[in-house]
């Protein structure tokens, strides 16, 4: 007991002289100061200098708030985007190099976290925005002086993207790599509610209730439906507006519902993804509630009535080419951080009459339908994705599949399961080639069923994913079903079962995250969920 005393007495000694040393070293530094154009800069977390490559580091708030640039921080991707006038900057952290205009150049440092904030080299952001800089070592002040070397309007505040904060019981996201994600669906009852159809204010405030509830329980990022029937929630060129906002399909609800959310998402430090369902045209055959624009109608050639609902057909270039244009229109005008499909391929289990288009578009000459239909698909994933990387290389690019890719049984590569509508085979998507060949970004596919159930057993399907993304540069998300809870399918009887999930995914290095379907399975509490799930979470 006398020598544990004496321990800690020594330790206590030995932290002290370290604080006296450190606080004594604080008070010979200087602090830095920034002017633009003779105005100081005020900063929330003081500017500092990295060692050795004397590169000085700054709030992105500085460059927000002082230059007027717009900015963007991925968690997920722990990306930066800087935009100002014509010129883009786009920085990750660990990463030496920087895309400015969509040329990779090198770095001396990247970008960095610190006390919560995020912090950029603000020489080479400024050059690049055509702002010089003049750095005074022995005053450590750095003036950074604009074209005309007169004061900047002062710029309307952006907010700082926020850090999620640590664990610990402030109901706030804790800072992690990991994606926890919610789906939003905008045909499933997630937003907006019937009640609120063109009810601009009621429709924000939906939206904005959803988001505090999904942060408060440890989501720090959102996978908004934004094409659920060739439609859309946002000013299209190409497709009508979506019959939810309104009630009539192509009825402008007098507001942009996609600018709104992506920038509340963002002032709350989440990530916003936007989903696409890709081939679905309608949830119905009849065509007359359908606006003027509506492909069925400008292009009835490309579309086919599956049990009673209408799909793009894949097998039309021009019409995957159609699909990819009116994604492109959404990742060419909003400040997304994710481009992400569904499993609305070809459907499962039904006949689809695309005799005419296999005839006219075979240029594999195969004579197996199913091999054309996959390479159908394996264009339009590889083209889609070659397509927003081009444009954005920073924004991720990922698809959520059916859980299952093939039965044992069938392929002694697949899983141990005996699903009823495979991937592979029911809607001809090749996951396993999109991951092979680095087509996307991530992969999400959706393992909807319990630890107990014999067909297909949650851990192992799960297990076989892992492997599938081994080896690779695409991320493993897991898809959960707290909308199965208190069903009567097997394993869903308490809330515990999805977290049982989380535990196990922790096994696994390589599983980079989940994504809940859907949003109002989380925020109805069913079963006691979210005191479970902010248990896990530490919040």
């Amino acid at each position: 007991m006398k020598f544990r005393k004496g321990l800690i007495l020594l330790l206590i000694f030995v932290l002290g002289l370290q604080t006296a040393g450190m606080t004594a070293q604080a008070a010979g530094q200087k602090e830095i100061v920034i002017n633009l154009d003779g105005q100081r800069l005020d900063s929330d977390v003081a500017p500092y200098i990295i060692p050795k490559v004397n590169v000085t580091m700054v709030p992105l708030r500085v460059i927000s708030e002082g230059l007027g640039a717009s900015v963007l921080w991925s968690q997920a991707t722990r990306t930066v985007t800087i935009k100002k006038a014509d010129s883009v900057i786009t920085m990750t952290s660990g990463r030496q190099q920087a895309t400015v205009d969509n040329t990779v150049v090198g770095l001396d440092a990247s970008v960095e976290l610190k006390q919560g904030r995020v912090m950029v080299p603000i020489r080479f952001v400024s050059e690049n925005l055509g702002i010089r800089v003049n750095w005074n070592q022995s005053e450590q002040v750095i003036d950074l002086i604009t074209e005309d070397g007169s004061s900047a309007p002062a710029p309307t505040p952006t907010p700082t993207p926020a850090v999620p904060a640590e664990p610990g019981g402030t109901g706030q996201t804790p800072a992690s790599e990991e994606m926890r994600g919610a789906w939003i669906s905008t045909v499933n009852g997630d937003w907006p509610s019937s009640g609120a159809r063109n009810n601009i204010t009621k429709q924000k405030q939906e939206y904005t209730q959803q988001l505090d509830a999904l942060k408060d329980m440890g989501i720090n990022a959102v996978f908004v439906q934004v094409r659920a029937n060739a439609d859309a929630i946002y000013p299209s060129g190409l497709v009508p507006w979506n019959t939810v906002l309104t009630g009539t399909q192509g009825k402008d609800p007098g507001y942009d519902p996609l600018s709104f959310m992506i920038e509340e998402a963002h002032q709350r430090g989440m990530e916003f993804h936007a989903w696409f369902n890709p081939f679905r045209a309608t949830n119905s055959a009849s065509t007359s509630g359908l606006a003027a624009n509506h492909v069925s109608k400008l292009h009835p050639d490309w579309i086919v009535n599956v049990s009673g609902k209408l799909y793009i057909n894949p097998g039309i270039p021009q019409a995957r080419q159609h699909i990819i244009d009116t994604i492109m229109e959404v990742v060419n005008q909003y400040d997304i951080d994710g481009v992400h499909l569904d499993d609305y391929f070809y459907p499962s289990n039904a006949t689809f009459n695309d005799d005419a288009a296999f005839k006219t578009y075979n240029t594999l000459n195969t004579k197996d339908r199913a091999e054309w239909r996959r390479d159908n698909i394996n264009q339009f994933v590889k083209q889609l994705g070659e397509s927003v990387h081009r444009v954005k290389p920073n924004v991720q690019y990922g698809i959520s599949p059916f859980g299952v890719w093939r039965n044992k049984a069938d392929d002694p590569t697949g899983s141990d399961t005996r699903a009823g509508v495979p991937a592979y085979d029911s809607m001809h998507a090749d996951v396993r080639t999109w991951i092979k060949q680095g087509w996307i970004d991530y992969v999400a596919p959706q393992v909807y069923w319990s630890m107990t159930l014999s067909a297909a057993r949650y851990d192992k399907v799960v297990d076989w994913w892992v492997n599938e993304v081994a080896n690779t540069n695409v991320k493993l998300y897991i898809g959960h079903a707290p909308y199965k809870l208190g069903t009567s399918e097997i394993g869903w009887n308490t809330s515990q079962e999805i977290i049982d999930q989380l535990i196990y995914n922790e096994k696994y290095d390589l599983v980079k995250g989940d994504i809940f379907f859907s949003s109002q399975h989380l925020t109805k509490n069913t079963l006691g969920l979210i005191a479970r799930l902010k248990a896990y979470y530490g919040l």
